[in-house]
C-alpha cells in the first residue's frame, strides 16, 4: 500500500552474530503482482525458494536502491536462525484442499483490501 502511495521504500538487514551492523537500502520500489507477466522470471531470476505453495504466492517488490546506508547496530541483540516455520504452507495447502486455488484469492482480497491505516491494499 505505501509503495503504492508514494512509491518509497527501506529495507532494512541487521547483523544478528557477529560484528554489529545495519545495512539500509532506500530507494522506490515498484509492486509485481503474481498475475504480472514478470513475476515468474523475477522468482526464477533471483533463485528466491518459496516454502509456500505457488497458489500462495502473491508479489515481487522490485526497488530502484538510490541509496545505501549503513550504522553500528550496537542496539542489535545476538539471535540465531532456528529454521523455517511450516504455518504458512500448511496454511495455503489447507485452504487449496478446500476451495481451490480461488479460495486463497478470495482470502487475499478480503484481508489486504487496505492497509492498517486505510490506504488501498494490494489489487489480487
Amino acid at each position: 500500500a505505501h509503495i503504492r502511495e508514494n512509491g518509497r521504500v527501506v529495507v532494512m538487514f541487521c547483523a544478528f552474530d557477529g560484528p554489529p551492523r545495519i545495512l539500509r537500502l532506500h530507494g522506490r520500489g515498484e509492486v509485481v503482482m503474481a498475475g504480472d507477466p514478470r513475476f515468474d522470471e523475477l522468482i526464477e531470476r533471483v533463485g528466491f525458494v518459496d516454502p509456500s505453495i505457488p497458489e500462495g504466492r502473491r508479489s515481487v517488490i522490485v526497488i530502484a536502491v538510490e541509496r545505501v546506508a549503513d550504522s553500528c547496530g550496537y542496539g542489535v541483540p545476538f539471535m540465531s536462525y532456528e529454521g523455517e516455520r511450516e504455518h504458512a504452507r500448511k496454511w495455503a495447502e489447507k485452504k487449496v484442499r478446500g476451495g481451490g486455488e480461488e479460495a486463497i484469492r478470495t482470502y487475499q482480497r478480503e484481508k489486504n483490501a487496505e492497509s492498517l491505516d486505510g490506504l488501498p491494499g494490494a489489487e489480487v
